[in-house]
């Protein structure tokens, strides 16, 4: 029998074949990792545990060096790492910003900076980060009309949404970005185009971590907790995963720790919230194999086409739905029909007397009809409290 040849020897390339579909490749090589990880350095930072590598099902993510134990540290970023608004308001932008009414948004900001940082080229002290940063995105937002069409009817909705959205937060901005004219020697418009400031929305919106942030009077009274964290940001989801993340204000840094075990050369994943793969296309650009928290959105036009044509109180039921919300995010899940859904078609096949009758109801205790059937659909006061 030649070398090589026999059964354990096919066995053993088998299971080698097998592990190594799964297995990452090592990209700490790349030149763009290499002067990050001296970027990092420079600032205080230098991982033990984690290296980037390509993996099969994710792309590129990070991979585990050594055997990761439950609740062990996996990252403890520090401050000097984030790119955060006061990050902004200590650059040359900063004065702009303060000065400039009506307030630009914390977000106008980051997109501002990142925009600026990366027309810079060399003379950006960013540049390591950036050049790491995807030089697109898959979002729908980002993709052709004829391609949002072949999408489902609510995603479609919403990400036509999104995309009247950012076009109103670049055009709204024009303004603010004349107004930094001084900066540069070619003219702003060319600089803070479309799409350069497509990207950096795509940018802040997918990679951004949660911060919550001081607010400040020369930002928008918008949220300020968006913030952009080099390295970290490489780690990809998973729905399943179990990680605690937070930024610690004792020793000043942005730490994840992991509430599993992870094995010895294993992709490393956190989890981006309990999302469907509807919300995970939409703001991520990307959906989940196998995702607990997939569902099927159900459209009005579904519920009113497999109805009764002859109910003379239909417009008026969807009108209460409306009314309070109710008439979107209505889903069927793994579990079957969510409580929206449940309490939606409740109302909806109401019989005529029964309707008209609870109607009384709710004007005599001065509680919403829909209130009651959804107390009566077992909800929790969360839901309620929406309702009120």
């Amino acid at each position: 029998m030649r070398n090589g040849g026999g059964r354990t020897s096919r066995i053993r390339r088998r299971k080698l074949f097998t592990s190594s579909e799964s297995r990452g490749v090592n990209e700490s090589y790349r030149p763009e990792f290499i002067e990050l990880k001296k970027w990092l350095k420079d600032r205080k930072f230098e991982d033990t545990n984690l290296i980037p590598a390509h993996f099969p099902g994710t792309g590129r993510g990070l991979m585990s060096k050594t055997s990761l134990r439950e609740g062990q540290m996996i990252i403890s970023l520090p401050e000097s790492c984030l790119l955060t608004t006061d990050t902004v308001l200590r650059s040359y932008l900063g004065a702009y910003i303060a000065k400039w009414q009506p307030p630009p948004s914390p977000v106008l900001a980051l997109c501002t900076f990142l925009v600026s940082e990366k027309h810079a080229g060399d003379g950006s002290p960013w540049k390591p980060y950036l050049e790491v940063l995807p030089k697109a995105y898959s979002c729908p937002v980002c993709l052709e009309p004829e391609v949002v069409n072949l999408l489902p009817r609510p995603l479609k909705a919403k990400a036509r949404e999104q995309r009247t959205h950012v076009q109103e937060f670049v055009s709204s901005s024009r303004d603010f970005f004349s107004s930094l004219q001084p900066l540069f020697s070619e003219a702003v418009e060319s600089i803070f185009s479309y799409s350069a400031l497509l990207w950096a929305w795509c940018t802040v919106n997918t990679r951004a971590v949660y911060m919550k942030r001081v607010p400040r009077q020369c930002f928008s009274a918008e949220p300020d907790t968006c913030v952009l964290a080099p390295f970290l940001d490489l780690l990809n989801h998973s729905p399943d995963a179990q990680v605690k993340a937070a930024f610690n204000e004792e020793t000043r840094c942005y730490e994840i720790r992991t509430a599993v075990s992870c094995g010895k050369h294993q992709e490393v994943l956190i989890c981006y919230g309990p999302h469907d793969n509807h919300r995970l296309l939409l703001e991520y650009g990307f959906v989940s194999v196998c995702n607990p928290h997939a569902c099927v959105y159900v459209s009005k036009d579904i519920l009113v086409k497999y109805l009764p044509s002859t109910d003379k109180r239909m417009n008026q039921k969807i009108s209460i739905l409306e009314d309070h919300d109710f008439i979107e995010n209505l889903t069927f899940g793994w579990d079957g029909p969510s409580w929206r859904l449940l309490t939606a078609l409740k109302l909806l096949c109401l019989e005529a007397e029964e309707f008209v009758e609870r109607m009384v109801t709710r004007a005599a205790v001065r509680c919403p009809a829909l209130e009651l059937l959804a107390r009566e659909s077992g909800s929790n006061a969360c839901y309620l409290a929406n309702l009120r």
